[in-house]
């Protein structure tokens, strides 16, 4: 019996020869695989983004303010970044399915659960449940790519899984909005928790962590002393910390636009209808989609584009930005429809982040790594969320006064980008040099 490449190296490695590592072949059952997990993250970003098209509707069902009304969204964030940690290091420990499963059962409970709550702390609950199930997902479906695809397939398999999920936002806004307004709130969400229960299914059916022969050791789990060791040896990486970084400051822009603040903007302060905003909202996930194909493209040949592309989206999302809250009076469709575009870049640019730290660690930390590097962007998210809601409040719906606080996070995590940036590229060179030389090496 032919033995398989996990026997193979096991047998170099007691050989005292080096084993470089070992990259999974693809194919098409990889690709069925992998097209599983990322309908879970599908169906979680549905549900996660689902209050940014009920948003008003929200305010009138619980009979809440602004500040009350971001409180939906900063508890569901709050929870999924608590839980980035804790996720990458349950992924490292037991593995993809287990965690998708237990994701896809909590985040199913928490829409269904929003969707018969009778008052606005048990919304509350239903949110931080759905929050807590989203947040098992994302990092699931990057550790299956990594162990599905060879690794030169990484930024472009990221950018794919981000852009399907982003497919969830197209239902949430074009199909959930136009049901809420016909069927009501009720029937919406409990209809749309249904595909909650397709995804668990078809995950116990049909999911398996990685092709056979190419699964690694399963590091045993030490106590508290090991998750610590764990955690320190990631962020002791500066591209774990640069992930982090880029990944704060690219991807909470079009997060808030979408997930709660933008549908009440175009609306309210620039006097759109629902349908047209819902339209309008459309432009950034349908950006999101096509930015996200050129962004894995060019960055898997060239890795040396990463920190410019994710600064050129930053700047160009702060400039149309300030044009945007300087412009007298309503602006023109045209405006805001650029606008649309430039947050759509949000999203493929915060997957640099990943692709800064996933080099930046060995595979026994990846999970941890897009941990640390994934708390980033929601933290931000969080904190402008509830900043827009308390200006909101306190200036008496002045959008313009409160969509500032967007510069400010923004500079934050710019200044920390470029004071990180030179000594992750000089360790990713270092770590490049020893892996060479360790493979041509001859004891």
């Amino acid at each position: 019996m032919s033995e398989g490449p996990a026997a193979r190296a096991a047998g170099s490695e007691r050989a005292g020869n080096p084993v470089p590592p070992m990259d999974p072949p693809g194919g098409a059952r990889a690709v069925a695989v992998w097209t599983v997990g990322v309908c879970v993250y599908f169906v979680a970003v549905l549900f996660r983004t689902s209050l940014g098209v009920a948003g008003l509707d929200a305010v009138e069902r619980f009979h809440v303010s602004a500040s009350a009304l971001s409180t939906f969204s900063l508890l569901q964030l709050l929870v999924y970044a608590a839980m980035q940690i804790p996720v990458g290091l349950l992924v490292d420990r037991f593995g993809t399915k287990k965690v998708l499963v237990a994701g896809a059962v909590l985040f199913t409970l928490g829409q269904l659960g929003f969707a018969l709550a009778p008052s606005y702390g048990m919304a509350l609950f239903s949110r931080a449940l759905l929050g807590c199930g989203d947040a098992l997902t994302f990092l699931s479906v990057l550790r299956l790519g990594a162990r599905w695809f060879p690794a030169r397939r990484g930024p472009l398999v990221g950018q794919l899984a981000g852009l399907i999920g982003q497919g969830g936002n197209v239902v949430s806004t074009l199909v959930l909005s136009r049901s809420l307004t016909e069927f009501g709130w009720t029937a919406s969400f409990v209809g749309s928790a249904l595909c909650g229960v397709v995804v668990l299914v078809l995950t116990l059916l049909f999911l398996k962590d990685h092709p056979d022969g190419y699964g690694t050791e399963r590091v045993p789990h030490r106590g508290a002393a090991y998750v610590r060791r764990q955690i320190a040896a990631s962020w002791r990486e500066p591209g774990t910390r640069l992930g982090m970084w880029t990944h704060f400051t690219t991807q909470f822009p079009g997060t808030v636009f979408l997930l709660l603040w933008g549908m009440p903007f175009l609306v309210e302060d620039q006097g759109m209808d629902r349908t047209r905003a819902g339209t309008l909202l459309t432009v950034i996930v349908l950006a999101h989609m096509v930015v996200g194909m050129v962004y894995g493209q060019v960055i898997g040949r060239r890795h040396g584009a990463r920190l410019p592309l994710a600064l050129g989206t930053i700047g160009s999302t702060a400039v149309v930005w300030a044009i945007l809250l300087a412009w007298p009076g309503r602006a023109p469709l045209a405006l805001l429809a650029v606008l649309c575009l430039v947050l759509g870049a949000c999203g493929p640019a915060s997957m640099i982040g990943f692709d800064f730290s996933r080099p930046a660690n060995p595979a026994e930390r990846q999970g941890t790594a897009s941990g640390i590097t994934n708390i980033g962007g929601f933290t931000a998210s969080m904190t402008t969320l509830l900043a827009i809601g308390v200006l909101l409040d306190a200036t008496g719906d002045d959008y313009r006064v409160a969509f500032c606080v967007v510069f400010a996070v923004q500079a934050l995590g710019v200044c920390q980008m470029l004071r990180l940036g030179r000594a992750a590229a000089r360790r990713e060179r270092d770590n490049l040099t020893a892996g060479r030389v360790a493979a041509v090496h001859k004891p």
